[in-house]
């Protein structure tokens, strides 16, 4: 078995009810956002709050846009990996279908933020998510939007070599 099979088939654990409070499992273990083995990734740890996900993220160097501030492309990619942390809780994969990512102040390096998403609605395969970003004890900094698309395992087929 492919390591690439090896995951497709490690997400029929992932996807199942979770505990509220508990620590929910990275996508894989090189995931941009959320993979402890990925150098250059946000190493993102989310936990299940009710029918939310949470975190906290400090970004860091490696996501610099302007001197200081967060490259809106990195914030982006918290939101979007925030988003797939939901999967866990509605029982399935999905891929992003679109994502609209609001940016009230600069996101500033080295300081921490809290983070919560929530599905706000369903029709059919459409899954309607909304996220805040907030700076830990202040005020929102950005918001996002997605609409994810329910999908079946292997769709994720397609990215195994040939």
């Amino acid at each position: 078995m492919s390591s690439m099979e090896e995951l497709l088939a490690s997400w029929n654990e992932k996807f199942r009810l979770h505990a509220d409070g508990a620590q929910l499992p990275p996508h894989h273990t090189h995931c941009l956002a959320c993979g402890p083995d990925n150098p250059h990734g946000h190493h993102l740890t989310v936990n299940r709050r009710g029918e939310e996900v949470h975190a906290t993220h400090v970004f860091d160097e490696r996501h610099v846009g302007a001197p200081g501030i967060a490259h809106g492309g990195a914030v982006a990619t918290v939101f979007d990996d925030l988003f797939g942390f939901l999967l866990y809780l509605t029982g399935g994969p999905a891929v992003t279908r679109k994502l609209e990512v609001l940016y009230d102040s600069p996101v500033i390096l080295g300081t921490t933020y809290d983070l919560a998403a929530r599905v706000v609605r369903t029709e059919g395969r459409k899954l309607f998510m909304e996220a805040d970003m907030k700076q830990l004890g202040g005020s929102r900094v950005a918001s996002a939007s997605a609409l994810f698309l329910s999908v079946d395992v292997t769709h994720f087929n397609q990215g195994l070599p040939i």
